[in-house]
């Protein structure tokens, strides 16, 4: 392909990319694999070139572009290079004509940038959401030591337990160590905010919503596979997921429970006043994840913002109601904003009278309310909040 035809193959990509963000379709991500195993005249070459040229677009776009075009052209703005491929020339873009609608780059959608900035998050720190992504992995304790574990490639020590940093692109689920449950594909921040629930041998832990189950791989681990771990989750297809991981991982987990939205109590019923420690990672709008999502910031919305808000809400009630007394609830979002975090909390606290928030006994991140923040900027992690409550005896 000429670079002008890469150029316009990432002006489609990037159509698509809108049109799915708005109608909260699949990510980029998907939608750039599906084109290019549709494509095979584009090769490996190609591939990485239109790839860089959407995901630049994405993260130098605030508010959702008018259209694939008009994020190039903002990116064309930024790196004049480009100009000059927006020739007519066959199979690339049609010269630039004057007056041409041209995307507004920022850091997210003006109402968005205004909640992260009321939330502490703005100048460098905001800008930091929008870098590319570091590869961190988690050797498995269950199978392995961070010390003595010979890879491929060299990592760098995280503060985490048993965290590595890696350069970015190594191709770790090719490696056998991978293939065997020696490691696992963990950021930073998501370990720690593992470490943070401080498991210890023999205690009940309930993961409530623990998705595919990284963060249950790694309380099974931190466990020594010594205790009941319980997973629970909403989502059939990613808790599925979690058995041949673990299977591989050679972590033992009690039970998986498949909860019904609305009933979650009634499936969970029998855990209620038994556990030790309880994680609720809720979801959320994953304002601490947008290195990896960049796009994701065009698919939230106020009301999307505040349904999470409300379920957040609900899921500490529930996880409230399965704590013994003297255990603790630890919560975690990906979310950098305060109503998903610290005021989330402090809304908790006032309506549970007796529970104290103790801060977590973690190497990164700074206190925000209640909780702990972690943030790309400062931390060199995933955004998240962390929070420790201690249920009275």
């Amino acid at each position: 392909m000429t670079p002008a035809a890469r150029v316009q193959a990432a002006i489609g990509l990037l159509d698509g990319t809108i049109a799915a963000a708005l109608a909260k379709g699949p990510p980029a991500d998907r939608i750039l694999a599906d084109w290019f195993r549709a494509s095979r005249f584009a090769g490996s070459k190609d591939r990485r070139a239109i790839r860089e040229l959407v995901y630049r677009a994405i993260r130098l776009c605030g508010p959702v572009p008018q259209n694939g075009r008009a994020a190039m052209l903002a990116l064309a703005e930024d790196d004049p290079s480009l100009l000059t491929l927006f020739d007519g020339s066959a199979y690339g873009p049609a010269r630039i004509e004057e007056g041409e609608l041209i995307a507004e780059a920022g850091v997210a959608p003006a109402w968005l940038a205004e909640r992260l900035a009321a939330s502490g998050i703005e100048g460098v720190e905001a800008q930091a959401l929008l870098e590319r992504a570091p590869l961190d992995i988690r050797v498995n304790a269950l199978k392995a030591d961070r010390e003595s574990l010979q890879l491929p490639v060299a990592g760098e020590p995280l503060p985490s337990f048993q965290g590595l940093r890696l350069p970015f692109g190594t191709p770790v689920e090719q490696w056998t160590e991978y293939r065997d449950g020696l490691i696992e594909v963990q950021d930073g921040g998501s370990q720690l905010a593992c470490q943070a629930v401080a498991t210890a041998a023999g205690e009940t832990v309930i993961d409530l919503c623990a998705g595919a189950g990284g963060k249950t791989l790694a309380l099974a681990a931190a466990m020594g596979n010594a205790g009941t771990l319980i997973a629970a989750d909403v989502d059939r297809g990613r808790l599925t997921r979690l058995g041949p991981r673990a299977e591989r991982a050679g972590a033992m987990i009690a039970e998986t429970i498949l909860l019904d939205p609305g009933r979650e109590a009634e499936a969970i019923g029998a855990w209620r006043g038994k556990a030790d420690a309880v994680l609720v990672d809720a979801p959320c709008s994953g304002t601490g994840t947008w290195r990896r999502n960049p796009e994701a910031r065009w698919r939230l919305d106020s009301a999307m913002l505040d349904r999470l808000t409300h379920l957040q809400r609900h899921l500490l009630a529930l996880a409230a109601e399965l704590v013994r007394p003297g255990g603790r609830l630890i919560y975690v979002t990906c979310s950098l904003l305060d109503e998903e975090g610290a005021e989330q909390i402090a809304g908790f606290l006032a309506r549970n009278e007796g529970w104290n928030a103790v801060p977590p006994e973690l190497p990164l991140g700074r206190s925000r309310g209640p909780g702990l923040r972690l943030t790309p900027q400062h931390d060199g992690t995933d955004g998240f909040f962390i929070a420790r409550l201690d249920k009275p005896c």
